[in-house]
């Protein structure tokens, strides 16, 4: 399990874990954990869904279904269904203000469950419970609210536990006075943090408008604004009229400098850079001088910088894959097949058909034969000038030095599988949510896969695992990385696909279960190609 979680919750998560809906799945579902908060009953989450009447009792009787495990140990804490993972992602992205390491507390679990689009949350917004407003909440307890934060405020809204979680700490009376700029030093310190602030909020305007018009990307440019917007609020701190009457542009002995640099950019890459630059000096001189009116002010700008650096990432790898050529539009599944001389036999077909891209993934093989396929599959798509992924085995795709790797969820991240395979390797990675895309898009993957879209013949959904057509719509409005539909799709259901806004398919069982496998796969790529290049997803 990734996160880390304060005591209260784990005693929450545990208490979830005695109950069940009666089904086969043992992962914890999204109405189990509002009983396990409910159980805690001292914990903040518990006394939030008390104060708008949520009460165990009610919740029984609008899921009766949920029962006691018999004979379940009461301490386990099992693993999380997918819509309470996808809810778990969603709550963590709207606490990215918030210090890392992140660990979660009960509030943050009650987030968790209004903060993604499941049963639950839609019976707690019935009872008065809205993601942002929680959201807020949650952002005052911690200190990070984005209101007017005076000069000189206490220490103790920016603390943290000694032991190493987020919650707010109670008031030590042993501890030293705030530390404070003297009366002569404040118009001067004010002075520093207003030019600071200013080049701040400039830098970040010039990085959103990249993502929103070079990038046409969403949601970079929703990070970059939602930061732009929260810079502007917090800073308000200074006290308008205090840092507005020590400013004084004229007498200003920085005007007048420049470099020679600063005259000319290359392209547009080398604005983002400089922006970027430009943005992290500037959060790290309101961070410095922060210090000398408030620790809580130097400790925001502290995370700020931080999640610049996260966010100068994902723009720039989002603009490397945004501009070179174009993945191709179907993606071809194989298996390594009964045998060396069948397999290389359908790899050649596919090949011949038109196929560009192949991905290799089978499971059952062990590692040698696996690696034979593997380099079979290598030589034969190089001649072709096709693309090569491998599933899963990053080692196997350095290996054979394949085009790419692709990883899933529970597999190795982004990063740890672009460590292993070559600097010019694809990582792409298959997403399930709305959530997972923009992680994904964050974290730097080439492409991604979405869904899974429809039932497929080749593998096995539980109920709630497919995403239909709604997500595809969802990722196409806002992601801008190169996406492939997956799950299901054939010649049928195609012309929903591309009516969601997508050009680019994944597939297995309709080529690998067709009569014509060669023949299938050249009727699909005969309809993606039907599609003009400025349509494309």
């Amino acid at each position: 399990m990734r996160y880390q979680f304060t005591p209260g919750a784990e005693r929450a998560l545990a208490a979830a874990a005695r109950w069940t809906s009666g089904n086969d799945c043992d992962a914890l579902e999204p109405a189990e954990l509002l009983l396990g908060l409910l159980d805690e009953v001292e914990c903040r989450a518990a006394r939030m869904l008390a104060d708008k009447g949520v009460h165990a009792p009610l919740v029984q009787a609008k899921w009766p279904e949920l029962k006691v495990r018999a004979g379940q140990p009461g301490n386990r804490i099992r693993t999380f269904s997918d819509q309470l993972a996808s809810s778990l992602e969603a709550a963590v992205m709207r606490l990215a203000d918030h210090p890392r390491p992140l660990v979660l507390a009960t509030e943050h679990l009650l987030l968790a469950l209004v903060s993604h689009q499941h049963e639950v949350s839609s019976w707690l917004a019935q009872h008065g419970f809205a993601a942002e407003e929680l959201a807020c909440e949650i952002d005052r307890l911690y200190g990070l609210a984005a209101g007017p934060l005076p000069l000189g405020a206490s220490q103790q809204a920016g603390q943290r536990t000694s032991q190493g979680g987020n919650q707010p700490a109670a008031h030590d009376e042993s501890a030293p006075p705030d530390p404070a700029a003297s009366t002569y030093e404040r118009p001067r310190v004010a002075r520093i943090l207003d030019a600071a602030a200013n080049r701040a909020r400039e830098a970040l305007r010039v990085i959103e408008d990249y993502a929103r018009f070079a990038l046409d990307d969403a949601g970079l440019t929703s990070q970059i604004k939602q930061l732009r917007h929260a810079i502007s609020q917090t800073l308000s701190a200074l006290v308008p009229r205090q840092a507005l009457a020590a400013r004084d542009t004229e007498a200003d002995v920085g005007t007048g400098l420049t470099a020679a640099s600063e005259g000319r950019r290359a392209d547009l890459e080398s604005v983002l850079t400089a922006n970027f630059k430009r943005l992290e000096e500037a959060l790290r001189s309101l961070e410095e001088y922060g210090k000398l009116l408030d620790p809580a002010l130097a400790g925001q700008c502290k995370q700020w910088r931080y999640r610049s650096y996260t966010l100068h990432r994902a723009v720039v790898l989002a603009g490397g894959t945004h501009f070179r050529p174009d993945l191709p539009r179907l993606c071809v599944l194989v298996d390594g097949g009964p045998g060396e001389a069948a397999f290389a036999e359908r790899i050649e077909a596919l090949l011949a058909a038109g196929v560009r891209l192949l991905q290799l993934r089978d499971k059952t093989l062990d590692d040698r034969v696996l690696l034979a396929r593997a380099r079979t599959a290598r030589s034969l798509t190089r001649a072709a000038a096709a693309l090569l992924i491998i599933n899963d085995r990053a080692d196997l795709a350095a290996l054979v030095n394949a085009d790419g790797v692709h990883v899933g969820q529970h597999d190795l991240a982004v990063s740890e599988a672009r460590a292993i395979v070559s600097g010019s390797a694809v990582v792409g990675i298959s997403t399930h949510s709305l959530e997972q895309a923009r992680r994904a898009e964050a974290d730097g993957a080439d492409y991604i896969g979405v869904g899974p879209t429809f039932a497929s013949n080749t593998k096995r959904f539980e109920p709630g695992e497919l995403q239909g057509i709604e997500l595809l719509r969802a990722v196409a409005a806002e992601i801008r990385l190169p996406a492939f539909a997956i799950g299901g799709i054939d010649r049928g259901n195609l012309p929903q696909v591309l009516a969601a806004g997508f050009t680019r398919v994944a597939v297995s069982g309709a080529v690998a279960q067709a009569a014509h496998p060669a023949g299938a796969a050249a009727e699909l790529l005969a309809v993606l190609e039907t599609r003009a290049p400025n349509e494309e997803q």
